[in-house]
């Protein structure tokens, strides 16, 4: 029995991927993206049906996009300065986290935040 546990031990251990900070970043600036642009198309083909009329949801699309945009470059560009050892640093866990969850806040937050501001306009103008 000890011997199975040792063998998995190694096993994990050769398949265990260096750790990368920069790399775990870029991956969730990539999926972050994803999400955001299916949850942007989705809330702006809902405006769209609601006001066939109005500009508003498209405008709603430029911002959105304009403004996540350099929001993910500048999380990109922070970590991607560092070297090679500092990416691989564990005591940067914690920054990685924080960075991550305003990452996805503003990537799920900004597309609801936004439209339903100019779904607003778009009743207070009507």
């Amino acid at each position: 029995m000890i011997k199975a546990w040792q063998g998995i031990a190694r096993s994990q251990r050769a398949s265990t991927k260096p750790l990368d900070w920069r790399k775990r970043m870029s991956d969730n600036i990539a999926y972050a993206l994803l999400v955001y642009t299916g949850l942007q198309i989705f809330l702006t083909m809902g405006a769209l049906q609601v006001r066939s009329g109005s500009l508003l949801p498209y405008l709603a699309l430029v911002v959105l996009v304009a403004g996540i945009i350099p929001a993910c470059r500048s999380f990109e560009r922070r970590w991607n300065r560092l070297s090679d050892e500092q990416a691989a640093d564990p005591a940067l866990a914690g920054y990685y986290r924080h960075d991550r969850a305003w990452l996805w806040i503003l990537a799920i937050t900004l597309p609801l935040a936004l439209t339903g501001l100019f779904k607003l306009l778009a009743y207070i103008l009507a």
